[in-house]
C-alpha cells in the first residue's frame, strides 16, 4: 500500500466537500503527517484558494438556513468546527436572514397550530430553541405563524 503525500490527501478530501482549516488539519494529522508539513500545506492551500474558511462558512450558513435552523445553532456548530466568532458573526449578518420568518416556517411545518394550552405552546418554544432560535425569535414566530 502506497503512502499518499499530505497534499494528495488534502486534495482528495477537498474534492469531496469543503473543510475548515481546523478540520483539514485534524484529518491530516490523524494520518500521521508531520505537523510542520501540514501547517505549510494548509498555508499553501489557502494561498491557492483551494481551502477557504470564509467559503466554508458562507456555504454552511446558507445550507443551515435552508434547513430552517437558527443563528444560535449555526454559530455553535461553526465554533465547534474551529471558526472564529468574528467570522461567524459577519457571515450571519451578511446572510440577511429573517430569523423570525424562518422560525415561523419551521413551526408551520412541524405543528398544525399554536397549541391550545401553555404546555403545547411551551413545546413549540422548546422546538424552536432546539433549532437555534432565541426567546424573542420564538415568541415572534409563534405570533407570525398563527396570527389570532
Amino acid at each position: 500500500m502506497s503512502q499518499r503525500t499530505p497534499y494528495e490527501e488534502a486534495i482528495t478530501l477537498l474534492a469531496r466537500r469543503e473543510y475548515t482549516r481546523s478540520e483539514l488539519e485534524e484529518r491530516l494529522l490523524r494520518h500521521e503527517h508531520a505537523p510542520e508539513e501540514v501547517n505549510a500545506l494548509l498555508d499553501r492551500l489557502a494561498e491557492e484558494n483551494l481551502q477557504s474558511d470564509a467559503r466554508f462558512v458562507e456555504h454552511f450558513v446558507r445550507s443551515r438556513i435552508a434547513r430552517l435552523q437558527g443563528p444560535r445553532k449555526i454559530s455553535a456548530e461553526l465554533s465547534g468546527r474551529g471558526i472564529e466568532r468574528d467570522m461567524i458573526a459577519q457571515a450571519l449578518e451578511e446572510s440577511s436572514a429573517d430569523w423570525t420568518s424562518l422560525a415561523a416556517e419551521a413551526l408551520q411545518r412541524r405543528f398544525d397550530g399554536p397549541g391550545d394550552d401553555m404546555k403545547a405552546r411551551a413545546k413549540r418554544q422548546r422546538f424552536l430553541a432546539s433549532r437555534g432560535f432565541d426567546g424573542q425569535q420564538c415568541s415572534s414566530a409563534l405570533r407570525l405563524a398563527w396570527p389570532s
